[in-house]
Order: structure tokens, then C-alpha cells, then sequence
């Protein structure tokens, strides 16, 4: 999910990051994995793996002879990564690398997937020149990227929350995870070798739960939720939190829960 130094987790930031980004994450994994149609044996790279999300859900695909491993510029994640996986499936190997660095390899890997990652990679082409090296020759590769922040209703409130609390450059950081669009993405694809690129959207009502605390938690597990109010400030964090709640009333049940739509843009291409 992070492959840059802008998004760097710090503390408790990556539990709670794990934690409470799993309902909107989780959604989207499983139709990055569907898309690369995983078969058991495989060996799969989780590339900018943040927590694990997707590589635990790809562990499950490959079963016992398939091989998952996942990198990950950020060492707070990659600790939570490795204290969170499941052991009732093939062993997963977590490692500390920069996505245009990675310690494998040529030709290592049937499949690489990058869930939320390419768009905080400071350097896409090299990032994608590198996974292209690590993936064999027919090897498949699929990577999703947020549809752009006027589409993501819980973002803008967020968004909006941030810039009360924490200023307009607060606000400002969180543009960097709808920064990388379709066409950025498959270019840099076929420069770095890939074929057969392509692209569509993929959307979910996702349930969240009820976001009296859920809006507020899963900020706290953000980069840019460090940057409400002063280092710590929970006061800041519950209103921001609350203004989340507020902005997204259509979508409340009376319960507080709320389905709330998420859009991404899926892009796959083979080696």
C-alpha cells in the first residue's frame, strides 16, 4: 500500500492502519487477485505490500506448493506484515526494499500485484523497470490506483476534515494517493516492457463500521492524520473524525454504519 518516503508510518500508526483500513481495503485485494486469476504452485510478489492485505489473501490462492512474498519501503509495516500473517498456509516473506530495488532475482516471480502503492512510488518508471525484471517472461501483472478524489465521496469528507484541523497543506498531502491515473500508469508499463495493457474501473458499496469511532481511528492510522491538530492531539483527531461523520450523513444507517462507494482503477498487463 506505500512505497514512498511521504508515507512513512510511525508508532502505532501501521496497526491501526491494519486495522482499520482492512474494511476498505479488503474488497479491492480480492478483485486485484481475481484479475491475475492465481493458481496454486504460483510464486506472487505483493509489491509495496504495506500490512499484508493482499499478499495473506494471495497465500490462501496458491496454497502449500505456491510461494507469496511481500516489500515494502516502510519498516513500521512490514513489522505489523510479519507479527499478522497466518501460518496455515505457505510461510509469506516480508522484507524491507524500495520498490525500484528489490532484492530478488531475475525472473522470479508467475505474478506481481501492487494494491494502492504505484502512486506513492517517487519514481513510477524505475519502480516499474525493476518489477518488470522480477517477473518471468509471460508473468502477469495487475496493480490498482484510486479513481480520481471527486469519486470517493468518504475521501472528500476526510479530506475536508483534514484541512479544518490541520490547514490546507494538511489537506494537501492526502492528494498524492489519487495522483497516478490509468494512462500514467499503463505508459510507464510498456516502457518498462509489459504488454497487452489494460484498464477499467472497479467500484464497491464497502460497510463500514459505525463511524462515531471508525472515522476517527482510521485517520489516526494515515500519514496525513499526523498532521491534525498539534503531534497527538486526539481532541483534534475526534472532531476531525466527527466532521467525517457529519459530511457522509446520506450514507448513515440509524445504527451509524454506513455503506459508503469506493472507485479504483484496475490495470493489468502481462510480461
Amino acid at each position: 500500500m506505500a512505497d514512498a518516503a511521504g508515507f512513512q508510518l510511525t508508532g502505532t500508526q501501521p496497526e491501526r492502519y491494519d486495522t482499520y483500513a482492512a474494511p476498505i481495503n479488503t474488497p479491492f485485494a480480492t478483485a486485484l487477485l481475481d484479475a491475475v486469476d492465481l493458481w496454486p504452485g504460483a510464486a506472487v510478489l505483493d509489491l509495496a505490500c504495506g500490512t499484508g492485505f493482499t499478499a495473506r489473501a494471495a497465500a490462501a490462492l496458491v496454497g502449500p506448493t505456491g510461494r507469496v512474498f511481500g516489500a515494502d519501503v516502510n519498516e513500521g509495516m512490514i513489522r505489523v506484515a510479519r507479527a499478522r500473517h497466518p501460518r496455515l498456509y505457505p510461510d509469506i516473506e516480508f522484507t524491507v526494499a524500495p520498490a525500484d530495488r528489490l532484492p530478488y532475482p531475475d525472473d522470479s516471480f508467475d505474478v506481481v500485484v501492487c494494491q494502492q502503492g504505484a502512486q506513492f512510488f517517487p519514481d513510477l518508471s524505475a519502480a516499474l523497470a525493476e518489477t518488470a525484471r522480477v517477473t518471468r517472461p509471460g508473468g502477469r501483472f495487475a496493480a490498482t490506483v484510486w479513481a480520481a478524489l471527486d469519486r470517493q465521496p468518504y475521501f472528500l469528507a476526510q479530506r475536508r476534515a483534514i484541512e479544518e484541523y490541520g490547514g490546507p497543506e494538511a489537506a494537501e498531502s492526502l492528494a498524492q494517493a489519487f495522483s497516478c491515473t490509468a494512462e500514467r500508469l499503463t505508459t510507464a508499463l510498456h516502457q518498462a516492457g509489459y504488454r497487452e495493457t489494460a484498464h477499467r474501473e472497479v467500484g464497491f458499496g464497502v460497510a463500514l463500521p459505525p463511524l462515531d469511532g471508525f472515522a476517527r481511528n482510521q485517520l489516526s492510522g494515515t500519514p496525513w492524520g499526523a498532521l491534525v491538530g498539534e503531534a497527538g492531539d486526539e481532541e483534534a483527531l475526534t472532531r476531525a473524525g466527527e466532521t467525517v461523520r457529519d459530511r457522509l450523513a446520506a450514507h448513515l444507517a440509524p445504527d451509524g454504519t454506513a455503506t459508503v462507494p469506493f472507485t479504483a482503477i484496475l490495470v493489468t498487463a502481462l510480461r
